[in-house]
């Protein structure tokens, strides 16, 4: 029994609706406040960790990292209870869980503090994001998916644009204490948006088999998605000190033009994917996050990392929705909380995993180094949509069956 109503997104008429709706922008809202939060800790995080706790790369990759770690073992768990109990419970927890943690970021003073705070961190990540792709799947017209989606990450970049030269800006006026506050207060706000956002799953059978929480259609879209955000990862993880390394006075210009353009492309070009297909936009993306890697590791100026930035930030815009959007379209609206769970798993995987390997390769070889190894990673991720394409190509459904198929009926109490 489900506390909120319900609504079948294939009884709504949405594809006549428009798609920017007051619950899109309600999830969108939430959206921006939530990865204001978390990027305002992207340039600061590093530091504190090298600085009053005394880490070195290994450690900084550890404090990024041990975020998105605990998100990966939960992210199939809260793709079924969005499924089975609904998508605005997981936002308002998640949003909830990360305001509480990042507050009580004020008591660490030594690393294995800072990691539990950040494990707690990443179970609310978990349960936020999957809450809030799924209502924006739910609600988008299947001919539009990849438009949505696209849109949908506008909030999420404005967050991350904003975010990190916030937290420089709070660094420099109030110190790390003050950065810890703004980043709860923001966060608390998406969770008091998620609790005006009104429910969408779709009706299940109490007595139906629950999908996989390994779900098969998330597992090599998320791999592909993996191997962007490993990049992502060592972007995040070691920019803000290569930046200071270079002579830069910090990283909240990279960052600002990283999410400016990625603001651009999926503003402008939102309908690309739909218009010109999931694949090839896939493709064009991960050559554009390997080619940007790589600049930034071989061009070792201020030049070269302004530049690289802008080649790898016009890859991530493009490849993010036309990868989700393959996935989704792979499953029946029913079992789309366990596609996401499983699709995002692969993000919190990667850039756990990307932030403590390339922690460790910059510890060896410099940041440079670990730059280089995240195009390589990307270069190995093309391959895999290349052999993923002509797979689906021949025996995949698209969502269009799924649509055919008989729905389960509604049961009351």
């Amino acid at each position: 029994m489900s506390f909120w109503p319900t609504q079948n997104a294939s009884d709504t008429g949405h594809a006549k609706e428009p798609l920017v709706t007051r619950l899109f922008l309600l999830v969108q809202g939430a959206t921006f406040a939530y990865f204001v939060a978390i990027g305002a800790l992207i340039p600061v995080l590093p530091r504190f960790t090298k600085g009053p706790l005394g880490g070195g790369d290994v450690a900084v990759g550890l404090s990024i990292g041990s975020f998105a770690l605990s998100a990966v073992l939960l992210r199939p768990f809260v793709g079924r209870i969005s499924d089975r109990r609904g998508r605005r419970i997981l936002m308002v927890a998640g949003a909830g869980a990360v305001a509480l943690s990042t507050a009580f970021y004020l008591l660490a003073t030594s690393l294995p503090i800072l990691l539990l705070l950040r494990v707690v961190s990443g179970a609310g990540e978990a349960g936020f994001y999957v809450g809030a792709a799924t209502i924006i799947n739910d609600i988008a017209p299947d001919e539009r998916r990849g438009e949505a989606l696209s849109f949908f990450s506008l909030a999420l970049f404005a967050g991350i644009a904003v975010g990190p030269a916030l937290g420089e800006l709070v660094l420099g006026a109030g110190g790390f204490g003050a950065v810890w506050v703004v980043s709860a207060l923001a966060s608390g706000l998406a969770a008091v948006l998620g609790t005006n956002v009104s429910e969408t799953r779709p009706p299940i059978d109490p007595d139906a088999k629950p999908p996989p929480l390994i779900h098969p259609a998330g597992l090599i879209p998320g791999a592909i998605l993996g191997s962007i955000i490993c990049g992502l990862a060592g972007f995040d993880s070691f920019v803000p000190l290569y930046a200071l390394q270079l002579g830069l006075s910090g990283s909240g210009a990279i960052f600002l033009m990283f999410s400016g353009i990625v603001l651009t492309i999926r503003s402008v070009g939102a309908r690309l994917p739909d218009r010109l297909g999931h694949h090839n936009v896939a493709r064009v993306g991960l050559v554009a996050t390997a080619a940007g890697l790589m600049v930034i590791s071989a061009w070792g100026t201020t030049a070269g990392l302004f530049a690289g930035t802008a080649i790898f930030a016009m890859g991530h815009a493009l490849s993010f929705p036309a990868l989700m959007s393959l996935a989704v379209s792979s499953a029946p609206a029913a079992e789309r909380g366990a596609v996401i769970g499983t699709f995002t798993a692969w993000f919190d995987l990667a850039f756990g995993s990307g932030a403590i390997g390339l922690g460790v390769v910059a510890s060896t070889f410099g940041y440079r180094g670990s730059f280089a190894s995240a195009s390589v990673i990307a270069a190995a991720g093309f391959l895999l949509l290349l052999f993923y394409g002509r797979r689906q190509a021949a025996v995949a459904p698209t969502e269009q069956d799924y649509d055919e198929m008989p729905q389960p009926t509604p049961v009351t109490h």
